[in-house]
């Protein structure tokens, strides 16, 4: 790895598994200490924790909810306590959930904009001031392509993804001119639990409509991430960056 982002220092929601793990290793890999936002008991994280002190680097678990105002607020003050401060929030953290919208229960459809949108912006809402009081950050936002174009059975879905899209333009354009560049990230399917979890008539339809023919894997998604971290994005502002397989094209 280049080091590209030693020195720095991240947040990585729902970072124990699937993408957000992927990106915190890849993060520590590149010279950054990481915090990680998750919902796990702490014997549950030896394994992210330890591949990131095997990278030299110092790594963080606090268990949180990030659609719970209380503990988002608890969790990212400890992190500034104990890292000094934070260069990069990577909103990771999602969930997913299959219905037909006449026959989805409100309270589902409030579980997954709970999480996906709503923990988007409480973790942002109180790291975002430690930002701009220090001069920058980073700040990526984990859309979808759902977001983009919609899914059968995934309106709650595709609706939190377009909320995070459309958050991650109009902060963008607030905090551009005080360094804090605010990016997101919207892939199309990829192998991790969650697409293990979707149904195998989800999965068989996805997969007929990409263009590319195979879902994705993690270590394509990362790259992004680490490229949104780094130096090398100066010049991205509220942009949606998309390893979809073609499922999107613009």
């Amino acid at each position: 790895m280049s080091g590209r982002l030693a020195g720095r220092r991240a947040i990585v929601t729902g970072g124990l598994r699937g993408i957000g793990r992927g990106i915190a290793l890849g993060f520590a890999a590149e010279g950054a200490d990481v915090c990680v936002f998750d919902l796990e008991a702490e014997s549950e994280t030896a394994s992210v924790l330890d591949e990131i002190s095997k990278h030299g680097q110092r790594g963080l678990y606090v268990r949180a909810d990030v659609s719970n105002e209380a503990e988002v607020k608890t969790a990212v003050a400890r992190v500034l306590a104990e890292f000094g401060g934070v260069d990069v929030l990577v909103n990771n953290a999602g969930i997913v959930h299959e219905s037909l919208l006449a026959e989805l229960d409100v309270a589902d459809w409030d579980r997954v904009l709970g999480t996906n949108l709503r923990g988007v912006f409480l973790c942002t809402r109180f790291l975002l001031p430690h930002m701009l009081e220090h001069g920058g950050g980073r700040i990526i936002n984990m859309a979808s392509q759902l977001g983009q174009i919609g899914g059968r059975t995934m309106v709650h879905y595709s609706a939190s993804k377009a909320g995070v899209i459309g958050f991650t333009r109009a902060l963008a354009r607030e905090v551009a001119r005080s360094n804090v560049l605010v990016n997101a990230i919207a892939p199309g399917p990829i192998n991790t639990d969650m697409l293990a979890g979707e149904s195998e008539d989800w999965k068989r339809a996805k997969l007929a409509e990409l263009p590319i023919g195979r879902f994705g894997e993690v270590a394509e998604v990362v790259p992004t991430a680490i490229f949104l971290a780094s130096d090398d994005s100066s010049y991205y502002v509220g942009q949606v960056l998309g390893p979809n397989g073609g499922d999107v094209m613009f």
